[in-house]
């Protein structure tokens, strides 16, 4: 494959990642990792090196805008940010002494949970919203009018009923959350270092299940903490000489508008929606890897 094919095809590429990237608060790593292996044939090692520098260009793109937006935490962005660069070297260091069979099933295995985990919160948001819609109706007489104004004010400006996007203020920040935030971001970083990817298929349903984050204020969350986390990492990456820039640069040529459509299009889209495309894209993700390893590379 020449240069030339190489830049454009990597470059439609990175515009598709960049869009799912935006949405979903994740670098992009989970898709990239078999676009690497397959279409271009890398080792599993650059593979992983060369998608951390997507990631990094990726999630600070996206992350600007979700930003401006306000869909973004910024102080819990930055607790796990600095949290992730902390243990995102240790992670690359186990992944130079594993082997690269070893790195894909541990990556799809996490990748399989975390689908899991958002296909099960997906499938609990569908049912208080159609016991809302019968409970709601007596309400609405004579008898009870003083309490449906005063009672349900709150749930019809929230983002589940609503559609609206709450601003992060609205979600209170405590000691207690930053530490638990930073906790989150050096697994991620571990996780990131280790396979190659962003870690927001970590961070996001663990923010969603530990911190009670709404879908679309954990998305623009968990690209914020990825453009600091990354950093180590890719720096670690470089030094041992795993990095493919031309490959990584071109998917960023795509990534970064990407990214930048995705952020505009997340208030749009529904949170239930939302939930069920990011557990689909991470169990596609995760067999790709696994017949990477186990079939294509046979």
């Amino acid at each position: 494959m020449d240069v030339a094919a190489i830049i454009v095809i990597a470059a439609l590429v990175g515009i598709g990642v960049g869009i799912l990237s935006g949405l979903l608060g994740i670098g992009g790593g989970v898709l990239l990792i078999p676009v690497f292996r397959l279409g271009f044939a890398m080792p599993s090692h650059m593979c992983t090196a060369t998608s951390l520098l997507a990631v990094l260009l990726t999630s600070c793109s996206g992350s600007i805008t979700h930003l401006r937006n306000k869909t973004s935490i910024a102080a819990l962005g930055l607790a796990m940010g600095i949290g992730g660069a902390i243990t995102s070297p240790l992670g690359v260091y186990l992944a130079s002494i594993s082997a690269e069979w070893l790195i894909m099933v541990i990556a799809a295995a996490i990748i399989l949970y975390s689908a899991y985990t958002m296909l099960k919160k997906a499938k609990v948001s569908k049912k208080p919203a159609a016991k809302a819609t019968a409970a709601n109706a007596p309400e609405t007489t004579a008898s009870n009018a003083p309490e449906t104004t005063a009672a349900n004010a709150p749930e019809t400006t929230s983002a589940e009923t609503s559609g609206q996007m709450p601003e992060f203020e609205g979600f209170l920040m405590t000691k207690k959350k930053v530490a638990i935030g930073a906790m989150i971001g050096a697994i991620a970083g571990v996780g990131s270092g280790y396979v190659g990817v962003g870690g927001g298929f970590i961070m996001v349903p663990l923010m969603i299940s530990l911190l009670a984050v709404p879908m679309k204020l954990a998305s623009g969350t968990s690209l914020l903490a990825i453009g600091i986390l990354a950093i180590p990492g890719l720096i670690y990456q470089a030094i041992l000489g795993n990095v493919a820039w031309l490959a990584g640069l071109s998917v960023a040529i795509g990534s970064i508008p990407g990214a930048l459509i995705g952020a505009k299009l997340l208030p749009r889209v529904n949170d239930r929606s939302l939930r069920l495309l990011f557990a689909a894209i991470l169990g596609a993700a995760a067999v790709s890897l696994i017949l990477n390893e186990f079939v294509f590379a046979a």
